[in-house]
């Protein structure tokens, strides 16, 4: 998870959240001095860790971390290990070739908000052609098992897949929620054939924004139109997982195992080189050491750029 807000600001606010009485209104030049001294932005990295197992490594402190910005190593600022909610989407191919897989698809997104923290913000984006959303036009988020499964089923499956304007879409819908860590959880059977977006585009989206993106390619071998390279790039540059399914039973357990690594993952945060410049790219190194010595295999972001909070540029967007 990447997210760019005034650093200084955000470790005064964790310091009054850890008191026990209400804090009191700063006097005017307070207030004034703390505008001053806030003129840095925040990285926040959303990481799972695992142990040579393959379980999850529980327990593990700020101490055990080390960050690395451009190969310079960075103190962190602001650490947590909690099953905190999430802002998260479900983007489903709807493309005529999944038809025969929707049922099973639909199952397994079920599983994973059964699985998933019931504070989470959930919401569906179905592409085919065309990229909707699959609530109703008067619900953002929800949590209700029998509203997700209409959305799951809403509109027929036919026609081509437009990955790319549904991640677009996905990435722009995710700043409608409330939670601080967001996440995409993408499936499907094939690669973009009817997108406006390039891929390229996409992956600076993805580069620039804050989100975690699993996807689940479950592809026919035959498909030629298959691009498990983009839905691997997808993951590794914004610290999630790319699973690819030979069979398609196995997504409902790979489900179930990506709702469980969302709960179990640590939140660690550090201040960037204030000389940055803005637009830059910026590649991440997080490394990881348990007191057992063990081997542990950290999952993060692999880069991100610098917003530009001067500049607005103007992009094609995609909609219902």
């Amino acid at each position: 998870m990447l997210k760019s807000i005034w650093c200084g600001l955000f470790l005064f606010s964790l310091s009054v959240m850890s008191q026990d009485l209400p804090p009191k209104p700063l006097p005017a030049d307070k207030v004034s001095e703390l505008a001053i001294s806030v003129n840095v932005q925040l990285v926040a990295l959303d990481i799972s860790v695992q142990d040579e197992k393959g379980g999850y490594a529980s327990g593990l402190s700020k101490d055990d971390f080390r960050v690395y910005d451009n190969g310079k190593l960075h103190p962190i600022k602001y650490f947590s290990h909690a099953d905190l909610p999430v802002t998260v989407g479900l983007v489903i191919d709807n493309s005529g070739s999944m038809g025969p897989k929707r049922a099973e698809v639909v199952t397994a997104a079920l599983t994973f908000v059964h699985a998933s923290n019931p504070q989470d913000e959930i919401f569906v984006v179905n592409f085919n052609d065309k990229v909707r959303s699959g609530l109703p036009v008067d619900v953002q988020f929800t949590d209700d098992i029998p509203t997700l499964r209409r959305a799951l089923w809403s509109g027929p499956s036919e026609g081509r897949t437009s990955l790319h304007d549904a991640l677009a879409y996905g990435l722009k819908y995710l700043n409608n929620g409330k939670m601080e860590r967001k996440t995409l959880v993408v499936v499907s059977d094939g690669g973009d054939n009817a997108s406006l977006l390039s891929s390229s585009e996409v992956l600076r989206r993805v580069e620039e924004s804050f989100a975690t993106i699993y996807t689940i390619g479950i592809f026919d071998e035959t498909d030629s139109d298959r691009n498990p390279r983009f839905l691997r790039k997808l993951a590794q540059v914004s610290g999630g997982k790319y699973f690819q399914l030979p069979v398609l039973r196995d997504v409902v357990p790979v489900c179930r195992k990506i709702a469980s690594e969302i709960r179990s993952r640590y939140t660690i945060a550090y201040c960037p080189e204030s000389t940055d410049p803005q637009h830059a790219t910026h590649v991440i190194k997080v490394v990881a050491s348990a007191p057992s010595r063990q081997r542990l295999i950290v999952h993060h972001r692999s880069r991100y750029i610098m917003p530009d909070t001067n500049t607005s540029v103007k992009r094609k967007e995609v909609g219902r």
